[in-house]
């Protein structure tokens, strides 16, 4: 099955590693090429994205509502598979959760990024929260699963997840990325297909990310997630969840970079010496 993937090289040599983009749900590899991909391959990385099987460009839309989260990581793999080394992994939302299954099978990477990830628990909690917390929200998130796009809507797009200062012509863009989501993905993340990992099983550094205004992932569960893992967690003020594409977006980024370059390439280096 074709992946569509997205890259963006430097003008010199590459660093290492290449940085591989997953995308969340109801979106594509698009939502990463705005800013984050050329900001790292300014910066030196060989920056790339691909689309789920049914998303973007990539083949199985006619069958999207029967793709499980297996078929996902399935996908991940395969795009893994292509690149020139073993990659830093940053998977959002139930891209996050795409990629802590893909550990499950105890892959060679460089290093994993969990921004505004699905937690080990899977939805049940977020949703719990987003229930109690936001409950109108929360109803207009179930009948846009239920029903796709025709139910959806700019000023929904800005209150579910973007901060209130993004500019009207930005959701528009945005809404032109916006698809239908599986949902036999959305019951394998409840429950049906629970994860496995256990944190000792991570090999590669692990970075956790949040904002401080998502109303999808609280930092409270973006938190427990860094607990589970024992991993550096950095949660972002002035923030909503789709960290990627926010006005403040730049924040992020640098942080990503730092940590790759103090991280990352540092224990490559320890490990060639």
């Amino acid at each position: 099955m074709h992946l569509d993937m997205v890259s963006r090289y430097p003008e010199t040599t590459p660093k290492s590693p290449p940085l591989l983009f997953l995308h969340g749900s109801f979106s594509d590899a698009r939502i990463w090429d705005e800013y984050f991909l050329p900001f790292f391959a300014r910066n030196g990385y060989e920056a790339h994205a691909f689309s789920l099987r049914g998303h973007g460009q990539s083949e199985g839309h006619q069958y999207l509502h029967t793709w499980r989260l297996a078929d996902y990581v399935a996908d991940l793999e395969k795009a893994v598979a292509t690149m020139p080394q073993p990659p830093v992994l940053i998977g959002h939302s139930m891209g996050g959760m795409v990629v802590q299954k893909y550990l499950e099978t105890l892959p060679t990477i460089a290093g994993v990024v969990l921004m505004a990830s699905v937690p080990p628990q899977g939805l049940l909690p977020s949703n719990l929260h987003m229930a109690m917390r936001h409950p109108f929200l929360f109803q207009q998130m179930v009948l846009f699963l239920l029903l796709g796009p025709s139910y959806g809507s700019t000023d929904m797009m800005r209150r579910l997840l973007f901060s209130p200062d993004v500019s009207t012509a930005k959701l528009h863009a945005f809404f032109d990325y916006v698809q239908a989501e599986s949902q036999v993905v959305s019951l394998d993340m409840m429950g049906l297909n629970p994860l496995r990992l256990k944190p000792d099983q991570v090999r590669a550094p692990l970075l956790v990310l949040g904002a401080q205004n998502d109303v999808f992932v609280s930092p409270a569960l973006v938190r427990e997630t860094a607990r589970f893992y024992r991993a550096e967690c950095e949660i972002f003020p002035n923030m909503a969840h789709a960290m990627m594409l926010e006005s403040n977006w730049r924040d992020v980024a640098d942080y990503l970079l730092a940590w790759t370059e103090r991280v990352v390439e540092g224990q490559s280096q320890a490990a060639m010496a």
